[in-house]
C-alpha cells in the first residue's frame, strides 16, 4: 500500500522530516506511514500526478525541487507566489495546490521557541538565496521595523530588497563588509543568517557573518542552519551576550506547519521536537 503522505527531494538519505512527521501521526492516531521519496528530476513531473489520487494528503518538497514543482501544481498560495518556492504541496479533491510553510515555519520558531517577537524590531538578514527570500517575507509580514538585507553579492541583496519593498517597507541591501555592516548590524535587534557559513560538512564552517565585537548584547540571533546546532555565530552572539536559536526550529515547524493543514489537526508539538532531538543525539 502507498503512502499517502511523505517527502520528495534528491537525494532523501538525509531528511529528518519523517522522524518528527511520523512521531506526529502516531501520536494523533492517525494510520499512515510518512515515507522519504527519493525522486530524481527526471521524474518529478510523474510523482507529483500520483498525488492527485483520491486520499492522498500531502506531499513535502526539499531541494532540489522546491521551484520546480511550481509549473507542476495547479495553484499557489499567496506565500508560494511571494518567496518564488514550494515547500508543500496539498492534495484538494485533485486539485494540487503549492503552498510555503518556511516563513512561518521560521516566525513560529522565533515566537514559540525563543519567546521572540519580531513585530516593530530593528532586523539585519545575511544572505540572499532561496531560506534568505522565506525568511524576508516572514519578517515583513510579522511587521518589523527596519530590514537590512547583507549579502556579498550586492546586487543579489537589492533585488530582493525591492522585491519585497511595498510602502513604508524598503529594506535596505548591504554588501557583507565589515565596514557596511557596522553601519546596521551592532543596532539591531534581530539578526539571522541564511548563509552557509559555519555549515556542518560546508565550505566555511568554522566562519560567520559577524563578531560578537559588533552584535548588540539585546540581540536574538537565529541561524536557518541547524547543523551543528550552535554554529560559529550563534557563539558569538551568546559572546556578545546575545541569545541564541538554532534553525532545527524552522525546519520542525515548516513541518508542523504543513502537518496541521494535511491533517485538520492541531499537531503535538512537544512530540515532534522529543523525536527530532532524540534523532539528533543518536547521529
Amino acid at each position: 500500500m502507498s503512502s499517502n503522505i511523505g517527502i520528495i527531494g534528491h537525494p532523501i538519505g538525509h531528511t529528518k522530516s519523517p522522524v518528527f512527521q511520523q512521531a506526529g501521526l502516531d501520536e494523533l492516531g492517525i494510520d499512515e506511514t510518512f515515507e522519504a521519496w527519493d525522486v530524481k528530476p527526471e521524474e518529478l513531473e510523474a510523482k507529483v500526478a500520483t498525488f492527485r489520487a483520491k486520499g492522498f494528503l500531502a506531499g513535502c518538497v526539499t531541494l532540489p525541487h522546491k521551484q520546480a514543482v511550481i509549473p507542476i501544481v495547479d495553484e499557489l498560495t499567496d506565500a508560494a507566489e511571494a518567496v518564488g518556492a514550494v515547500n508543500w504541496i496539498f492534495n484538494r479533491d485533485g486539485k494540487l495546490v503549492g503552498h510555503n510553510t518556511d516563513g512561518t515555519g521560521f516566525l513560529r520558531g522565533l515566537k514559540e521557541k525563543a519567546g521572540f517577537d519580531p513585530k516593530g524590531v530593528d532586523a539585519v538578514v545575511f544572505g540572499a538565496g532561496g531560506a534568505s527570500r522565506a525568511i524576508v517575507y516572514a519578517l515583513k509580514t510579522a511587521g518589523v521595523a527596519r530590514l537590512t538585507i547583507a549579502n556579498r553579492t550586492v546586487e543579489t541583496a537589492q533585488a530582493l530588497a525591492s522585491e519585497f519593498s511595498e510602502g513604508r517597507f524598503k529594506p535596505t541591501a548591504i554588501g557583507m563588509s565589515r565596514d557596511e555592516l557596522s553601519n546596521y548590524v551592532p543596532y539591531a535587534t534581530l539578526l539571522v543568517n541564511t548563509t552557509s557559513l559555519g555549515m556542518a560538512g560546508g565550505p566555511a564552517e568554522l566562519a560567520t557573518p559577524v563578531t560578537a565585537d559588533m552584535i548588540s548584547a539585546d540581540a536574538m540571533g537565529y541561524d536557518a542552519v541547524y547543523a551543528p546546532p550552535m554554529t560559529k555565530f550563534l557563539t558569538e552572539v551568546e559572546e556578545a551576550g546575545g541569545t541564541s536559536e538554532g534553525g532545527m526550529t524552522m525546519l520542525v515547524f515548516q513541518g508542523i506547519e504543513g502537518f496541521e493543514m494535511a491533517t485538520g489537526k492541531t499537531a503535538p508539538v512537544d512530540t515532534m521536537f522529543s523525536a527530532i532531538e532524540k534523532a539528533l543525539k543518536s547521529d
